[in-house]
């Protein structure tokens, strides 16, 4: 089999790392331009209508916010309705107990397999792994999370997880792991998926989703997909595990529509998908198919912590529909790898300090040109670049400094001689006597300043003062024109 796309160590302390390899990669960087280029052209003619899109982005984000400023008592009605429809709510307050829980109910039925519908929940606990450790398969059943899993890489986006694979490598991998002839028809390639899980649907013990929108108000689980492999999981099982975050939840049924008119445009350009499934409960009696059982896990993993500081909750808006990647400048360049998270991208950037701490994910918040074009494009007008100067903030504060939103690993990024740097700069440029000085000096000692400047010239030229100061220039220009007066 030929080597993955992009060989790195996925961790998100290895940012800068990664970073290189992937910029080294021109298969992978012309995989990912031509991707993006192709998402940001289909969501500018899906959303062609500058008012609709504005007043729909408007409904959007103040559905987002009332549904956040209600969350306790949301989630709580959520679960009374959804016990009353026969399902069973499970709270984890970290990866490790969604494991458990969910391992737990594997068990009481003696299961050995189970398939996956599309869950970025499930990859943030990384359930595979765990469930694998604990004798259990979980095989993949959205087509792109199918073909990252079989090549063992993690999904480089939060919607089209294979994004940056070729047809030529998936053909490859299905090869090596199907024993099929190489193709390079899409369609064909298609097929074989579809055909070698048809047997895993079947043979499931119990099938898993995640879940893009939970309605309070009817106790109602939405699910957005357009290959049929989420309904087939969530109905052909005898048993079936839906997992979410717990800012998914919204107030009530007509909070869904505008929803899900943005959705799928922002994220791929179509105005609507393939399949919505509206889930309320396991099989009723006199029904013909649907799971006998079903429950329903509530992560929180890190989002309290957001939910618990106004600036910061506004995070918890996001409906995971990927367009702030997709008109990313730094994402276009190196893909989702190289992130080392679940999340990549500017949300992911965002989302990921509080979900593993500061300690771990203090280079992500500066990967941002602070361009703002993921700000101007995002469904429910999350700031992100207000959020990520946020954090960077935070991760730059004294580890001894008294501070009112305490995150994990805040200070991380504190560094004595950056705290210096910024003092003598602030010395410097807060005087009119230092500043002129500094300004003398530097000019009439340029030939003194160092090649190497630090981390500036790994990708710049070094910085050199000019031979005179705008001040002297100036006063040259007024005394040349005197003269010729």
């Amino acid at each position: 089999m030929s080597k993955p796309v992009i060989t790195i160590h996925p961790q998100p302390e290895t940012f800068k790392q990664n970073s290189q390899v992937a910029l080294a990669d021109k298969p992978l960087r012309k995989s990912l331009r031509t991707a993006m280029d192709m998402l940001m052209t289909r969501r500018k003619a899906s959303l062609s209508d500058e008012v609709e899109l504005q007043g729909l982005r408007s409904l959007c984000e103040h559905i987002r916010q009332r549904s956040l400023s209600r969350l306790p008592e949301l989630l709580e009605q959520l679960e009374s309705n959804l016990t009353r429809l026969g399902v069973k709510v499970h709270w984890a307050e970290t990866p490790k107990e969604a494991c458990q829980i969910i391992h737990n109910i594997v068990t009481q039925h003696n299961g050995k397999l189970m398939v996956k519908g599309k869950s970025m929940v499930s990859e943030e606990i990384e359930l595979n792994h765990y469930l694998e450790d604990h004798g259990i398969s979980a095989i993949e059943s959205d087509l792109g999370e199918y073909i990252v899993q079989m090549a063992g890489e993690k999904p480089t986006h939060i919607v089209m997880p294979a994004i940056h694979k070729t047809k030529q490598q998936v053909s490859e991998l299905f090869r090596d792991h199907l024993s099929t002839a190489l193709t390079d028809d899409v369609d064909e390639l298609t097929g074989i998926a579809r055909k070698a899980l048809r047997d895993i649907y079947r043979t499931a013990d119990v099938g898993l989703s995640g879940v893009n929108f939970a309605v309070a108000e009817t106790g109602t689980l939405c699910l957005v997909e357009n290959e049929g492999n989420g309904r087939l999981t969530t109905t052909v099982p005898l048993v079936h595990i839906a997992i979410t975050g717990i800012e998914k939840v919204v107030a009530k049924l007509s909070d869904i529509p505008p929803l899900y008119s943005l959705l799928p445009r922002s994220a791929i350009g179509q105005p609507i998908t393939t399949y919505f499934n509206m889930i309320t409960g396991p099989r009723r009696i006199n029904e013909l198919d649907g799971p006998q059982e079903m429950h329903l896990v509530l992560l929180d993993n890190g989002r309290t912590q957001a939910y618990g500081e106004e600036q910061m909750r506004r995070t918890l808006q996001c409906i995971r529909c990927g367009a702030c990647m997709n008109h990313c400048p730094v994402y276009s360049r190196i893909g989702g790898a190289a992130y080392g998270t679940t999340y990549p991208g500017p949300i992911g950037e965002i989302i990921s300090p509080h979900l593993l701490g500061l300690d771990k994910t203090r280079d992500l918040p500066t990967a941002c040109s602070m361009c703002g074009a993921c700000v101007e494009v995002c469904p429910v007008k999350i700031p992100i670049t207000e959020q990520m100067a946020r954090l960077r903030e935070e991760a730059q504060r004294s580890p001894n400094e008294q501070v009112t939103y305490p995150i994990k690993g805040q200070g991380a990024s504190h560094n004595l001689g950056e705290q210096i740097a910024w003092r003598t700069f602030n010395g410097i440029f807060g005087g009119k006597k230092a500043y002129r000085a500094f300004g003398w000096a530097a000019t009439t000692f340029r030939a003194l300043a160092p090649s190497q400047q630090m981390g500036w010239t790994l990708n710049h030229v070094p910085l050199k003062p000019a031979a005179k100061t705008l001040h002297q220039m100036v006063a040259e220009k007024q005394t040349e024109k005197q003269k010729n007066t």
